[in-house]
């Protein structure tokens, strides 16, 4: 199934956002066109570990040696290169962008502008272009111009306020999740212009904020309620409110949803803790938040006596939600994930040996009516130099190499 194989898409993207957001529209099909600087291309290149001839290291051994993170975030995107600073460069880029649909880019707020490269640019050539800019603070307001890296992104958004635990300090969500969900948002986004573009002919511009995505999760839950009531807002693996949350076993953590009176009462009789249903100072949702503490204290005494295993049969079979907490390398074994297609084995573009350790990522969500499209790895840098400007703009060889001389190509 390839969804998108009608769209082509142009893509200035460097290290993680924008190359993401990339990389999900090709696996709908579209053709995704990186264009990268001559000699260094997406800085993202030269940071290890790198796979090559001599397998996997730390450092560049060779020049065939690509990055591990690259490859993560490229796949079945092609890379071009192409100095935009030239005014040649320029000229054809905008001739690229004539016949594109969507243009993707996440470098710093008015840096293609200055190139001459911008929304009011290309529209001027292709009136029907999704043009889609990615940046941690978006395009407008007092911060648009600040450096935005995921970790300033977590912090400014207040984020890494409501992650930890309540006696500990401000806490970072342990992947990007700025520079990863912010794509997202602008991948269905994009859809949707397109979907726009279908009925009415207008193409438009697409201003994704990294720090405006994060206060969109955050605030799916009621803050606004739990700073009212001065309610922690630093949880830690508990609830904020209820005894939902992290219990040690004796052969490892578990973590258990309680809610509503019903579960409640399971887990005392599945725990022989009868004694806590009497109690009239347990005897509402409101009396057992207010003795929180001293309830999980008893919980932990009764289900820490319990193997993983055990405990787990044992609150299961009284209809409470527990999972085990498990470690990565056991999830990278699972063959859960194999059969589904989340995650995969890694290949580069020009060999059809899967990288040493290497796994990519897959698409999380499987259709009835087929498989999304089998992507090639990622691309050295100008590997699709030649496919790419003699299919689109008509240059040979020597019209190439005369470009590559002259440090455009």
């Amino acid at each position: 199934m390839k969804p998108l194989d009608d769209i082509r898409v142009l893509s200035v993207t460097v290290f993680l956002a924008g190359p993401f957001l990339s990389m999900t529209l090709a696996r709908f099909g579209a053709e995704v066109i990186k264009i990268e600087m001559p000699g260094s291309g997406d800085p993202i290149r030269e940071i290890g570990p790198f796979t090559g001839p001599n397998g996997r290291s730390l450092g560049r051994e060779t020049e065939e040696d690509l990055s591990i993170r690259f490859l993560k975030r490229s796949e079945g995107v092609k890379s071009i290169t192409l100095n935009l600073k030239d005014p040649e460069g320029k000229r054809m880029f905008l001739e690229l962008a004539k016949g594109a649909d969507v243009v993707v880019e996440n470098l710093s707020p008015g840096s293609m502008t200055r190139l001459g490269l911008g929304y009011a640019d290309v529209v001027k050539v292709n009136p029907g272009i999704v043009y889609c800019s990615i940046a941690g603070y978006g395009q407008t307001g007092p911060y648009k111009d600040l450096p935005a890296h995921d970790h300033q992104i977590q912090a400014m958004s207040g984020i890494m306020d409501m992650n930890g635990a309540a006696d500990g300090p401000p806490t970072r969500v342990g992947v990007f999740v700025g520079d990863l969900v912010t794509p997202l948002y602008a991948a269905y986004s994009i859809l949707g212009a397109l979907r726009h573009k279908e009925k009415t002919g207008e193409g438009q511009y697409l201003d994704a904020s990294m720090i405006d995505t994060l206060a969109t999760l955050m605030f799916m839950e009621p803050m606004e309620d739990a700073l009212h009531d001065g309610q922690p807002v630093r949880a830690g693996n508990d609830s904020r409110q209820g005894l939902t949350g992290l219990y040690r076993l004796s052969d490892g953590d578990v973590i258990i949803t309680l809610g509503g009176l019903v579960r409640w009462q399971n887990l005392c009789k599945a725990l022989g803790a009868d004694e806590l249903l009497a109690n009239p100072r347990y005897a509402t949702v409101d009396d057992r938040e207010r003795h929180v503490e001293e309830l999980r204290q008893v919980i932990q005494d009764r289900l820490g006596k319990f193997n993983c295993k055990d405990g787990i049969a044992l609150l299961a079979g009284a209809n409470i939600p527990i999972a085990r907490v498990r470690t990565l390398p056991e999830v990278m074994q699972d063959e859960h994930f194999r059969d589904r297609g989340t995650l995969k084995p890694m290949y580069r573009q020009d060999s059809d040996e899967p990288v040493e350790r290497g796994i990519v990522a897959g698409f999380p969500v499987t259709f009835s009516s087929g498989p999304l499209p089998q992507l090639e790895g990622g691309a050295k840098l100008g590997h699709h130099n030649e496919e790419v400007y003699g299919r689109l703009l008509d240059l040979d060889a020597a019209a190439l190499a005369e470009l590559k001389e002259r440090g455009i190509l």
